[in-house]
Parts: C-alpha cells; sequence; structure tokens
C-alpha cells in the first residue's frame, strides 16, 4: 500500500508534470470506485490543472475549481505516460479503474490511469469542490511532517490512546499517512516494540519516537521525490530495514528479523532492537491489527 512518502512523491511528480494541462477526457471503467455523483465526473472535462497536493494517503488534483482526489488502497497504483493509448477502454476489462488523457501546454499528449490488482477492490476516486468533502479526509489526524505537529502533540496523542503503539501509528484519524511498513520502520527505528502500549512511553521515548517518525519518514520522502511512479516502489522496498525482510539479518545489530502474520497482514521487527531478544508469538487468528 502506498504510504506518506510514496504519496508525497506521486503528487510532486502529477504536479510537475500536469500543471498547466488541460484534462479533456475521464473515463472511469470501475462504477464501485466512483463515491460521488455530484458534481459529475465528467464536469472536469476541459478544465486546466492548478495543483496537486497530498493528504495523507489522499492525492488532489485541482482543475478550474473542481478536486479529484483518489486513494490508491492496498492494491492501487498510478501508470503515467507521455504516448497514451488510443486504443478504447472496455470496462471491467484489466486493471485501469480510471484514465485522464490531458493535453499537455506543449501540444502533447498525457496520459494517467490509476489501476489496481487482485480481485479485492478498494480504489476510491471523489470528485469534489473541496477536497475536505471526502470522508477520509475530513477525519484525518495531524500531518507527522507537518512543521506545526509538535513533539508535545505526540506525548499527548500517545497519553490519550490505551492502545499497542503499531495500531496507533497505522491509525489514520490518530495520525496522516503511516502504514504498515513505515510503522514498522519507525518502530525499530526507535527500538520501541510493536506491543507496547502507546500510553504507558515516558517522555524521553516519546522524544525517541518522535525523532524516529521524521528521520524514517523524511528520508523516504527525499528518495520518492523526482522519481517517476514506475520507480517508486523499488525505491520503498529498497529503503526498508525489517519491513518485508523476515529471516533476513537486521542491519543494525545483525539479528535475524521476525514475523507476526494475522489474518491480512503481517508486521517485522528486530528481537535484539526491539523486544529485548524476546521472539514473539505468531498467532494469525489475533486481531491486533484492525
Amino acid at each position: 500500500m502506498p504510504e506518506l512518502p510514496e504519496v508525497a512523491g506521486l503528487t510532486a511528480f502529477l504536479g510537475t508534470h500536469l500543471e498547466g494541462a488541460v484534462l479533456t477526457k475521464l473515463q472511469v471503467l470501475s462504477v464501485a470506485v466512483l463515491k460521488t455523483a455530484d458534481p459529475p465526473y465528467t464536469a472536469l472535462e476541459g478544465r486546466t490543472v492548478t495543483g496537486v497536493r497530498r493528504f495523507g494517503k489522499f492525492v488532489s488534483m485541482e482543475a478550474g475549481g473542481l478536486h479529484f482526489v483518489f486513494h490508491l488502497a492496498r492494491a492501487g497504483w498510478v501508470r503515467y505516460t507521455e504516448s497514451p493509448s488510443e486504443t478504447p477502454l472496455r470496462p471491467g476489462k484489466g486493471p485501469i479503474a480510471a484514465r485522464l488523457s490531458f493535453a499537455g501546454q506543449d501540444g502533447g499528449h498525457l496520459g494517467v490511469d490509476l489501476t489496481e490488482a487482485g480481485t479485492k477492490k478498494s480504489l476510491a476516486v471523489y470528485v469534489v469542490t473541496d477536497p475536505h468533502e471526502v470522508p477520509g479526509i475530513a477525519a484525518l489526524g495531524p500531518d507527522p511532517l507537518d512543521p506545526r505537529f509538535s513533539v508535545e502533540n505526540l506525548q499527548a496523542i500517545l497519553a490519550a490512546s490505551p492502545h499497542q503503539i503499531k495500531g496507533v501509528l497505522r491509525s489514520q484519524n490518530v495520525m496522516a499517512g503511516i502504514g504498515n511498513a513505515y510503522s514498522d520502520e519507525i518502530l525499530h527505528a526507535a527500538r520501541i516494540s510493536p506491543y507496547t502500549m502507546a500510553d504507558s512511553l515516558d517522555k524521553e521515548t516519546v522524544q525517541v519516537l518522535y525523532t524516529a517518525i521524521h528521520d524514517v519518514l523524511g528520508a523516504a520522502v527525499q528518495e520518492a521525490l523526482g522519481k517517476a511512479p514506475g520507480n517508486l516502489k523499488d525505491t520503498k522496498r529498497g529503503g526498508m530495514n525489517v519491513h518485508g525482510r523476515a529471516g533476513e539479518l537486521c542491519p543494525v545489530c545483525g539479528d535475524t528479523v521476525r514475523e507476526v502474520s494475522f489474518a491480512d497482514t503481517a508486521l517485522q521487527y528486530c528481537p535484539t532492537c526491539q523486544t529485548k531478544g524476546k521472539v514473539l508469538a505468531d498467532r494469525r487468528t489475533s486481531r491486533f491489527l484492525k
């Protein structure tokens, strides 16, 4: 699932390449993906793109006073091309959920496809007059990379959260943009067990966690900026120390990275760095992550 750094990279890339372009055609190939009806999505056609912004894991493209907002969910992605196909698309055929065609300022043609792999379809598209009309955006917690987000803010959030820290970091109404992968990386950098109760962290540990959040996300954003969508997934994987690396050696201490599996996800951690050497039980029926 794309998280804050990858969505930041996508936002910057699309802004650089699409601002000033005219959206000439918008095709929605899946009825389920479109979550709004008024204004109609066709109202975007003929409007000029004036900006692209990120809200947590949401991307919002503004065009002539309307906003095309999308959330890529677990298996969604963006494909960008400067040689778009003229072949008509058939609803329900292939992974493309929506296609946006543009006329560039230089007269060239640009194309953006929103795709989704697998059978479980969660990718969402909204056409609104204000991004905050999107329920998921309206419910977002503070952005952890917002300059106004202080260690005191984090302290207050955690003190009011009697839940395991892994779940708290992933909760979008607590902090916007962190998902399964970067919560693993942040907790590893902070040397905190994913099972630690958030409200049990003392002031010094909260400061360490705050620093880890900024170091991990900040470095990942810098790596993502300037990358084309097709390169962002490899960039993300290459920057991980524990996430997705179960069975490999921790680059910090050399211990074996371990995994705890759940119904539809898994977490990875280093016992030496995070749990004082204890190997956490792998309970596949656990409801820890919801």
